[in-house]
């Protein structure tokens, strides 16, 4: 069963995005690049509870 995750920002920890991610097939945390519109660039962004 997809849930919903959110995404936070790991230089200012604003938590900017939203989305679904399948838990069963993927325990681990996700961690893309995404553009931060407080700091105003791409970060990394990791999921959190």
């Amino acid at each position: 069963m997809r849930e919903i995750i959110t995404l936070q920002c790991g230089e200012c920890k604003n938590r900017n995005y939203t989305t679904m991610k399948n838990r069963k097939k993927h325990q681990d945390r996700l961690e893309t690049k995404k553009f931060c519109p407080a700091c105003r660039r791409h970060t990394a962004h990791r999921e959190v509870k």
